[in-house]
């Protein structure tokens, strides 16, 4: 077949249109599948508390963290573990001064699981990877009273060690929880130590704070505690809970 100048340049148009057609095709890029999510990467629920009567057994863990976000998310991760020691979630705290520094309590149903599961160099060494920066505190309660209507998102602990329990007792009763709701603190636990039953544990809701810490660094609340029976400086904390 002859091709004239006429007839020619229709074909060529024709053959750059079907050119540049087959090469927009071959460069457009193929809508990869959705991946499917591993289920198996989600951290399973940790054990809430047990609806709580007394007398109940408890334990806290104290430690400063480097990174929060890091931290929970191994925190978390490692709800099997506590599940099986029988570590049932009670509140997650940081100190008001530090937001790193937490404190974590948990209802304990077996103190010997409880303890067995702190003293696993499985959880030294999760604490550790995890950003964990200081010596974990970790201590074992026998609640005796317990307020179930504790609501405040500000709260203090208060430890120290007693000659006698009954006889301080005594005094924290007389000096009544009228009072200390006056002075901005609302009972909420009473325990003994575990391993050391002279070892006192108070944990109290703040209305108010100001009056909190006027009261408890008040010379007449330290006369009632050295006529108690009180020995040494009590410890105190303030926290505020994460939740």
């Amino acid at each position: 077949m002859n091709f004239n100048q006429k007839t020619l340049k229709p074909w060529l148009m024709i053959c750059l249109a079907l050119i540049a057609f087959s090469c927009n095709n071959s460069s457009e890029k193929k809508e990869e599948p959705a991946k499917a999510v591993d289920s198996s990467t989600t951290a399973p629920p940790q054990a809430a508390a047990p609806k709580i009567t007394v007398p109940f057994d408890f334990m806290e863990i104290s430690h400063t963290v480097k990174d929060y976000p890091v931290w929970r998310k191994a925190f978390d991760a490692d709800s099997t573990a506590r599940n099986a020691a029988g570590l049932g979630f009670i509140v997650l705290a940081k100190q008001p001064d530090n937001p790193n520094d937490l404190c974590i309590t948990f209802t304990a149903a077996d103190i010997a699981k409880a303890k067995a599961f702190a003293a696993d160099p499985r959880l030294k060494d999760v604490m550790e990877k995890n950003g964990v920066t200081s010596k974990p505190d970790i201590r074992y309660w026998h609640a005796l009273r317990y307020n179930p209507d504790s609501k405040e998102k500000n709260w203090v602990i208060v430890t120290h060690k007693v000659k006698d329990f009954d006889t301080w007792v005594k005094a924290f009763d007389a000096e009544g929880a009228a009072t200390r709701a006056a002075n901005g603190l609302v009972d909420v636990v009473l325990a003994r130590g575990v391993d050391d039953q002279g070892q006192v544990h108070i944990i109290f809701d703040i209305t108010d704070m100001a009056k909190a810490k006027a009261r408890i660094n008040s010379p007449e609340l330290k006369k009632i505690m050295m006529a108690a029976g009180v020995e040494g400086v009590p410890e105190v904390k303030f926290y505020t809970a994460i939740e």
